[in-house]
């Protein structure tokens, strides 16, 4: 595609930083680095027409992990470590609510429930067991206890008596949080365009030169915030996986409140709109999941549904409205990869599914690098 000299100009001369992608990490850090540099010229690449990844398909749980993924984090990870990660989750939604405003991204504050199928008694008697330590190890961030366990409210079946519950979590309106991202973003007069694919870029000290499927240009600095997709750009430990998700149609007096974890997080639903959106099912094939392309998976699909009709909303009518899927970026250890990569090029990837958690601190360290 030929540009005209007028977007060559406009666009395309003298930038001063470059961020590939426009999700949560790529906007939070165009506005830390807007603040720092205010005569900055910044440009933001998508290759969506919408952010695409996981920014606007995530299910909007603004939590720190369930009591059985904490425990499961520490077979590989310190304590020291955890204790960071949910530390880190805590500051990320604080520096989210701060930046956007709770009434903008719909921030309730619901509560967290982990249920365990009839199949899952060894796990829950663990998480039982294990509660006070786990309470006693987040007492530094929260100052009194996180976990405990409840009768089951909610009439959900095929399950254990009790279940875990988080005073602490809470959940967003993904669409929102991303509307007003975008409109703060361009508020402070950062470009982003859509539909550009970056293909390969070199540094070369004084600036970097940057190919895309539309145009090739230079930038002084560019700053990587692809999660899922990164490793088509980098060298790093980080592979996509795909999540699969579905929406109800809405259900009258639906009584169901809050964020839902099962099967040590690998599925979770919550209430929106009057409607259940559930999601999950990854551990039923993970290689076929760490794919970076979109779409369901008949597997996934029925495994949803299945639990959908016999846990979640049993002797009920229900009908599924809409599926999508999202690409998150994942790898062993769940720290995500903040660094330097030369002398011009930074990126900041690798979130583990924690992006509405994290992505607004990680924008944050990803412009603090420089």
């Amino acid at each position: 595609m030929k540009l005209s000299y007028w977007e060559i100009k406009s666009w395309l001369t003298n930038v001063d930083f470059t961020i590939v992608g426009s999700g949560i990490v790529g906007l939070n850090c165009a506005l830390q680095l807007q603040q720092k540099y205010p005569k900055a010229k910044i440009l933001i690449l998508e290759k969506g027409v919408l952010p695409q990844g996981a920014s606007t398909k995530n299910a909007g749980f603004a939590c720190f992990g369930s009591l059985s993924e904490l425990i499961e984090d520490l077979k590989t990870h310190s304590e020291v470590e955890v204790v960071d990660l949910v530390r880190q989750r805590v500051d990320g939604l604080q520096l989210l609510r701060q930046t956007l405003g709770d009434s903008n991204i719909d921030y309730q504050e619901l509560g967290g429930y982990e249920l365990f199928t009839k199949d899952d008694k060894s796990l829950y008697e663990e998480c039982l067991g294990r509660k006070d330590e786990i309470n006693d190890l987040l007492k530094p961030i929260f100052k009194t206890d996180v976990f405990s366990f409840i009768n089951n409210e909610f009439g959900f079946q095929n399950i254990q008596d009790k279940y875990g519950f988080n005073q602490f979590e809470g959940q967003i309106d993904t669409g929102k949080m991303m509307e007003a991202l975008l409109q703060k973003v361009h508020q402070n007069g950062i470009k982003i365009v859509n539909a550009i694919e970056v293909l390969s870029f070199s540094d070369d000290d004084n600036s970097v030169k940057v190919r895309t499927n539309h145009f090739e240009f230079s930038t002084k600095k560019l700053l990587i915030a692809t999660n899922g997709f990164a490793s088509k750009l980098l060298d790093e430990s980080v592979k996509p996986a795909r999540a699969q998700v579905l929406i109800t149609e809405p259900i009258e007096n639906l009584n169901i409140k809050g964020t839902f974890h099962l099967d040590k997080g690998y599925y979770y639903f919550r209430n929106i709109d009057n409607r259940i959106l559930f999601g999950g099912g990854r551990n039923l094939g993970f290689k076929t999941e760490e794919t970076y392309q979109f779409g369901q998976t008949e597997l996934v699909k029925n495994k949803l549904e299945e639990l959908l009709k016999t846990t979640i909303l049993p002797n009920k009518e229900v009908k599924i409205n809409h599926y999508w899927s999202g690409i998150m970026g994942v790898g062993q250890q769940k720290k995500p990869i903040v660094k330097q990569l030369s002398n011009n090029v930074f990126c900041g990837v690798r979130l583990g599914g924690m992006g509405v958690a994290i992505g607004s601190i990680i924008g944050k360290d990803l412009a603090d690098l420089l």
